[in-house]
């Protein structure tokens, strides 16, 4: 019998493919979306609790302006997260028509609100070197230098938050994030989308 016989903790799930493998763009949009939503999530959850002295006796706030402080972090996850989700859909293949309709806009106005966010994220594709953080609380620079250089292994980081946070039968498997991925064929040169 080996010493992995005695171990009683379930083996770590395998993957098929090396982490290094390549992932299309529109699926690394769509990894940058599931850090924006992780982020969302994880601010908004820190805000439920009440703390035990954040309030006073009469129901006044020990730090006044914190909790408005929270709730902007809050919202500007939310934008970051509703831009993600636009650049993944044009990335994806979606016209600034169809855009422009889900939100209840024209194209024209779904086009002057994301093309700049769908532009630097392009640019950071070519040039991941480039990328930085603002320094933002919850700015993501950090992370799409880490999804540039490694995408599969940050989906699998992104795996472990979800099983974590995972209520009931949800049935998501072992791969969650890093399961969905689309990655390009072996020997087929990623297609060149036009920008229009």
């Amino acid at each position: 019998m080996s010493d992995s016989d005695d171990d009683p903790r379930p083996a770590a799930p395998s993957y098929a493919e090396p982490p290094t493998e390549p992932c299309t763009d529109a699926a690394r949009a769509r990894l940058a979306m599931a850090y924006e939503a992780y982020a969302l999530s994880d601010l908004a959850r820190a805000a439920v609790p009440i703390g035990e002295h954040e309030l006073r006796p009469d129901g006044s706030a020990r730090s006044p302006g914190s909790v408005l402080a929270d709730a902007v972090h809050v919202l500007r996850a939310a934008h970051r997260f509703f831009e993600a989700a636009a650049v993944a859909e044009r990335l994806g293949g979606a016209g600034w028509q169809l855009i422009g309709d889900v939100l209840g806009v024209d194209a024209r106005t779904a086009r002057a609100r994301f093309a700049a966010a769908e532009s630097c994220f392009r640019e950071e594709l070519r040039s991941p070197e480039g990328i930085s953080a603002t320094g933002d609380p919850g700015d993501a620079g950090w992370w799409r230098a880490y999804t540039a250089g490694n995408p599969l292994e940050a989906a699998r980081d992104l795996d472990d938050w979800v099983l974590c946070h995972e209520e009931g039968d949800g049935g998501l498997g072992a791969a969650p994030v890093s399961g969905g991925l689309a990655r390009p064929n072996p020997g087929q040169r990623p297609r060149r989308r036009r920008h229009g």
